[in-house]
């Protein structure tokens, strides 16, 4: 709220007050959920890379960072959306504040994309010889196909970072005790874990059964584990009051209540029993449903540990 501007400094006084209702959205709870799905696959992918070899796995050496390109951009357009003056983002890369989290998480995504982009476009060519007017570009690829293989260990490692930095901005919001930074770190490494191997799980119908089975694996971990961290905060966040009165919304109830336990039950539960059931029994079809179903749930239970919070006035 301005109350007044002062002309010869071109200053502008505000009033520090409250902001009414939900202000981080479903676009956060988005960004969100594009990170971890862009991250993820990167963080699986190695695991799959370093326990088979690369012919049983098809085109995951191209298909890995495009999927990591694709949910990249979309998390970086709506964080340059959600912004309310997004060409002052420049100012992050010109005028960079290191002690901030949102500049050094800006700078490691983009170096990030950037890599992922470079081993996309090695991997693409490097699976596609033939490639007509493009010929040129395939070649250099080729040349330098071993190039790959040594960013990958670097793009792994900022893969890490970047998908918890939004852990780090979310705990230093102010009066939402709720987003305390050790929990949301678990919650954002168990959530790039269940997306990533969800994503892959989507490219795997041609992979050998043991690389499904590592998917599955990972995917029944991490819903199990995602699961037991929103029990643990659902059950025994009692040391804090706020902490009490902003669970009241999912508690039985709440105003969130359905959408939390839907997306317990379907983005958790369901998958963890296909996930076990498909390291058994090869089923890609049951698979896939599995990785659908998490993501979805995901979704769901991002957004509403995102909104809940927010429902609390701070006056």
């Amino acid at each position: 709220m301005v109350e007044h501007g002062i002309h010869a400094t071109q200053a502008v006084v505000t009033l520090d007050v409250p902001l009414p209702g939900i202000i981080w959205g479903w676009m956060i709870t988005l960004n969100m959920w594009a990170k971890s799905i862009g991250t993820g696959v990167i963080i699986v992918g190695a695991f799959l890379l370093y326990r088979h070899k690369k012919e049983e796995m098809p085109n995951l050496r191209w298909q890995m960072p495009l999927i990591s390109f694709i949910f990249l951009n979309i998390f970086l357009l709506f964080t340059l959306t959600d912004l309310h003056h997004p060409y002052r983002m420049v100012n992050i890369f010109l005028h960079p504040h290191w002690t901030s989290a949102i500049t050094v998480g800006a700078w490691m995504a983009s170096l990030f994309t950037a890599l992922v982009t470079v081993m996309l476009v090695i991997g693409y060519f490097d699976a596609h010889p033939y490639t007509g007017k493009n010929w040129k570009l395939a070649k250099v690829a080729r040349e330098n196909s071993s190039f790959y293989e040594k960013i990958f260990p670097f793009v792994v490692f900022l893969a890490f970072p970047v998908t918890l930095y939004t852990a780090i901005i979310m705990a230093e919001a102010a009066a939402r005790e709720l987003w305390q930074t050790p929990a949301e770190v678990m919650q954002m490494i168990w959530a790039a874990l269940l997306a990533g191997s969800a994503g892959l799980i989507m490219i795997s119908g041609s992979w050998s059964k043991e690389s499904r089975k590592d998917l599955a694996l990972v995917l029944a971990i991490a819903t199990l584990f995602s699961f037991l961290m929103y029990m643990g905060e659902y059950f025994f966040s009692f040391k804090s009051a706020e902490a009490e009165a902003t669970l009241a919304y999912v508690h039985s109830g709440g105003e969130y209540n359905a959408e939390f336990w839907f997306a317990m039950v379907l983005g958790f539960i369901i998958p963890f029993f296909l996930a076990v059931r498909n390291m058994k029994e090869d089923n890609r079809t049951l698979l896939r449903f599995a990785a659908i179903l998490a993501l979805i749930g995901l979704y769901l239970a991002k957004d509403v540990w995102l909104k809940i919070p927010q429902m609390l006035n701070l006056s």
